[in-house]
């Protein structure tokens, strides 16, 4: 597996509102090591979601520099950014984003569509990565046939298929209840334990609390960064510069 470890270099990002111009990230130097437990917290609009897009390469600083598991992200081509996505990162959303006409395992599929796998090879990464999130038997289920919990498992899985040791989830329990959350929240701890670097954006302090470390962002800068909760292990430690 991949080595996953994150920095960010007086990273600048703003957009353009009509004629006005927006910052979202200023001068934000961000360390993260590899196979920690992070979460990401602020009020909408604080470039919280700004700033994981930039780690997964979804997005481009305006100025300054990202490097993923010793490579700088923001300086690869587009057809360089997909290739090196499909193996280094895996994305999770609030809204599950599955294909609803597709059954469970076709949706975990897709991913492995954009390598060179064989067909034989992609569905033992697919059996695996369901297997992971505890859904084998709802492989040939459609989404309207999964509850909101287990389509965002599926989500995860199709995250996890490609082996990714990075993985990046953007309100992943925005939509859950109280009983799919916990249970999406010990996956995350799993897939930490088994050695990932994983990054969650939250509103939710309860669900902050779940990760080692708590990064806290305001009007694009950072407001605070210390340990999580009490479930929170020791470990290798980044930091804002």
């Amino acid at each position: 597996m991949t080595v996953a470890a994150v920095r960010l270099e007086q990273v600048m990002k703003h957009y353009r509102r009509g004629s006005e111009t927006v910052e979202v990230l200023q001068q934000l130097d961000v360390e993260i090591a590899a196979g920690e437990f992070i979460a990401i917290m602020g009020p909408s609009g604080s470039g919280k979601t700004t700033l994981l897009n930039l780690i997964g390469g979804l997005d481009r600083p305006d100025e300054g520099t990202v490097t993923v598991a010793g490579q700088r992200v923001d300086t690869m081509t587009d057809r360089e950014l997909t290739r090196w996505r499909s193996g280094h990162v895996g994305f999770v959303f609030q809204l599950y984003n599955l294909m609803p006409k597709l059954t469970a395992e076709a949706n975990v599929e897709l991913p492995l569509m954009l390598t060179r796998m064989g067909a034989r090879q992609r569905a033992g990464h697919v059996a695996t990565a369901l297997t992971v999130v505890g859904l084998s038997d709802r492989a040939k289920h459609r989404p309207t046939e999964l509850s909101g919990g287990q389509q965002q498992r599926v989500a995860v899985a199709r995250a996890l298929v490609g082996d990714p040791a990075l993985l990046l989830a953007d309100e992943p329990t925005g939509n859950l209840d109280s009983s799919a959350t916990e249970d999406v929240l010990q996956l995350f701890n799993e897939l930490h334990e088994q050695g990932r670097t994983v990054v969650l954006i939250t509103h939710e302090a309860e669900v902050a609390s779940r990760a080692a470390r708590i990064i806290r962002i305001r009007d694009g800068e950072i407001a605070s960064d210390g340990r999580g909760g009490p479930g929170a292990r020791a470990g290798a430690h980044g930091g804002v510069r």
